[in-house]
């Protein structure tokens, strides 16, 4: 069946995607056809028997939730995770936030995709950010913590999927390029805070701003949808990132073994809490404030997400967030707020 489906799907041209999921406030109780990312299908039982499938499907504007309540087994058998899909279906609110209810769904073959309509990516200009980056490693007075760095950037492996990757699957610079964006971010704010604390070693602490979640390269993958490699699930990126900077160190032999620990150390501590998934709890002024304002930055990006997803919903820029179960806590975004008075 999956080969008749994708040899029916040749004879369609390039599709045109109309519809994003952003406009879905704009298209309520109306039926759309159009193209997605199928980010994720489970088969669920109905209560008066048989089966139906939950989805959620995805374009670079953000996530429905779907659903699809007959032809289940072959949309099965035509469709997994991380393909690309045609579908039709009713776009609808349902316990405040927007849906789509699928009446039919297919593989959408290669001819008809454009995969930039897909992946979201950032606002910035990546080739602008990388040489930003360089410029604060260039003008380190520690020539070690220089070495070591560029040893990182200039691979021609890491170099490359440093500046595509995401910082995360969901919660906070979900993009292509996020991950470049978020450690930039993180180095600004470093060096605007660092003159304010004397026992704390700017050259140490941009270090650990840069390498801190270079794991995530090889703990998360982002072809068509944003998923965790076999190794980021059975290891994660903080002890991806310990490895990685052990091969360095001894690719860059003789190295200084201080340096080595002290940057190995804020690599492990960098989530800050046990409970958060470090090894360790940051125990130098260096590791202490990389943890602190990595934890102030994703949470900053996370909370303009939940702004512009409230606002997609409908919701007035006055009106708090839904609970952000990532936060523990609905937000209310001050100058919507004052704004709206």
């Amino acid at each position: 069946m999956l080969d008749r489906l994708i040899a029916s799907t040749a004879r369609y041209s390039v599709g045109v995607k109309d519809f994003y999921v952003e406009d879905a406030p704009r298209f309520d109780n109306t039926s759309v056809t159009t193209y997605f990312v199928l980010s994720s299908l489970q088969v669920r039982d109905k209560k008066q028997g048989g089966q139906f499938l939950a989805l959620t499907v995805s374009d670079k504007t953000g996530s429905l939730e779907a659903r699809m309540w007959d032809d289940v087994d072959e949309a099965i058998a035509s469709c997994s995770e991380g393909c690309y899909v045609k579908v039709q279906g009713d776009i609808s609110k349902y316990q405040g936030k927007f849906q789509i209810t699928l009446k039919k769904l297919r593989m959408a073959a290669e001819s008809e995709i454009d995969p930039a309509d897909y992946q979201p990516s950032t606002q910035f200009d990546v080739e602008q950010m990388w040489a930003e980056l360089r410029g604060y490693v260039d003008a380190f007075k520690n020539a070690e913590l220089r070495r070591l760095v560029f040893a990182f950037l200039d691979d021609d492996q890491i170099g490359p999927a440093f500046k595509a990757a995401p910082a995360a699957k969901r919660l906070h610079h979900a993009w292509l390029g996020g991950l470049l964006e978020h450690v930039l971010t993180l180095v600004r704010v470093c060096l605007a805070t660092a003159p304010f604390y004397p026992e704390v070693d700017s050259d140490l602490l941009v270090t650990g701003a840069i390498l801190h979640d270079i794991g995530k390269i090889r703990e998360l993958a982002w072809k068509s949808s944003f998923s965790y490699t076999l190794e980021g699930q059975m290891i994660g990126h903080i002890s991806i990132a310990q490895g990685m900077l052990r091969e360095k160190v001894q690719a860059l032999a003789p190295f200084p073994e201080k340096l080595r620990v002290l940057v190995e150390h804020m690599i492990l501590s960098h989530h800050g809490k046990y409970e958060f998934g470090s090894p360790k709890l940051p125990m130098t002024p260096e590791a202490l404030l990389l943890s602190a304002l990595d934890d102030l930055e994703a949470k900053m990006q996370a909370m303009r997400n939940e702004f512009a997803a409230a606002a997609a919903s409908g919701k007035s820029s006055g009106e708090v967030t839904d609970w952000v179960r990532s936060m523990d806590r609905p937000l209310l975004n001050t100058q919507g707020y004052l704004k709206d008075e």
